[in-house]
């Protein structure tokens, strides 16, 4: 097993090959949100009046260094689906608009597209991109063979969630820049698993959880909003911030800082999370990103060689710290949702103690498991996963040929 498994309180009885889907939060970081909450539960009206403000200033500040971006530019949010809702429901659409994404997005951001463009009457574009594929420019030819002059805004994911792939959101936003076409890019993943420079990549909008690869406690995001569209941008909840006096603060500022009484620790174990982690290797978290990634790789191929794959689906290029492979169609022909659970992730998890995602996609029957890679992992949890699926029971597609 891996040493650097003690560091995080994942069971030690499971092969947890999952981190992409919720993160885990390592005993450090954890213990600094139970110091939090315990202060603010010794006095609450001296924290969240007093002391909060400033706390929450430090948290961004550290964040937004991290990520290459201003810091009053950036609203902290509890996750990336509500980073995209908070986006999308400060448009003003009107029919014929249209909004622009992939058959990769993620679900509850196609739901959240569909359901702003029903009520105004606008139209929801679908670029079909290919998997498998050989490079990212089927990727970038997808997209921006899809832009009509109607297109008003398009929502790209830097790390897709059910293929797993890096996506080029430089080349792709640039080119809509050009055309005047706002982007809104769903990094969901990105922060901690790729570099970022969002004052470098230019797109209008960007969101980005730090709970997964971060590894701060749930319920921890943020959302960056270019300056010329901050006076458009409202939260999902209006609060004392649409009316508040106060000049030393952006409007933006004053109305994501306070949505109502919530827990904020999350927010606050950012600056905590982000040292600890670039201090787990001497490299920092150049070697941390570089380590999850050549892992993701490794781990990869031994899969492919145990399905009997010979080519792989992306390119290596095209990889973070996940990786998806198609593996054999449900032979009942059902799919499952995102909430629901695979019947042959379930046998892998109770027959095997494995935890791993196997989603229906492009649709069902159709089937990818996708693995994660972070620092507590170890080559030998793929190849345990790997003789695992080539005991498959035919009942659960196992039957390849």
């Amino acid at each position: 097993m891996n040493p650097l498994r003690a560091h995080w309180q994942l069971d030690p009885e499971i092969t947890f090959l999952n981190h992409g889907s919720f993160g885990a939060c390592p005993t450090t970081v954890s213990a600094v949100q139970t110091e939090l909450r315990t202060r603010i539960e010794r006095e609450p009206v001296a924290f969240f009046m007093r002391e909060c403000e400033g706390l929450l200033d430090a948290a961004r500040a550290a964040l937004a260094a991290f990520v290459g971006a201003p810091a009053d530019d950036i609203a902290l949010v509890r996750n990336a689906t509500a980073g995209v809702n908070t986006v999308l429901r400060s448009l003003e659409l009107g029919p014929g608009d249209e909004l622009l994404t992939t058959d990769h997005v993620y679900n509850a951001c196609r739901n959240a597209l569909h359901h702003v463009a029903d009520r105004a009457g606008a139209r929801v574009v679908v670029a079909d991109v290919p998997f498998p594929l050989r490079d990212d420019g089927a990727v970038v030819d997808a997209v921006l063979g899809a832009v009509s002059p109607h297109t008003v805004l398009v929502l790209l994911d830097h790390i897709t969630s059910p293929t797993g792939l890096v996506l080029p959101v430089d080349r792709i936003v640039a080119a809509l820049r050009q055309r005047g076409v706002d982007s809104l890019v769903d990094g969901a993943h990105a922060p901690g698993m790729v570099e970022l420079d969002l004052t470098a990549l230019g797109a209008t909008y960007y969101t980005g959880n730090c709970h997964k690869w971060l590894c701060t406690p749930k319920g921890s995001a943020f959302l960056y909003v270019h300056p010329d569209r901050q006076p458009r941008i409202r939260p999902l909840s209006i609060s004392h911030g649409a009316n508040s006096p106060r000049t030393d603060r952006s409007r933006f500022r004053l109305e994501f800082d306070w949505a109502g009484t919530d827990d904020p620790t999350p927010w606050l174990c950012i600056p905590a999370a982000l040292e600890w982690l670039g201090q787990l290797f001497p490299g920092g978290w150049p070697e941390l990103r570089r380590h999850n990634h050549e892992l993701a790789v490794a781990g990869r191929a031994v899969l492919l060689e145990a399905l009997g794959v010979a080519e792989a689906p992306a390119p290596e290029s095209m990889l973070g710290s996940l990786a998806a492979v198609p593996i054999p169609a449900r032979t009942d022909g059902a799919g499952t949702s995102p909430m629901t659970i695979d019947p042959l992730q379930d046998w892998l998890f109770h027959e095997h103690r494995i935890e791993v995602p196997v989603m229906s996609w492009p649709a069902a029957p159709r089937r990818l498991l996708r693995i994660a890679a972070q620092a507590y992992n170890h080559l030998d949890d793929y190849r345990r996963l790997g003789a695992a699926l080539a005991a498959v029971p035919d009942s659960l597609g196992g039957n390849r040929s």
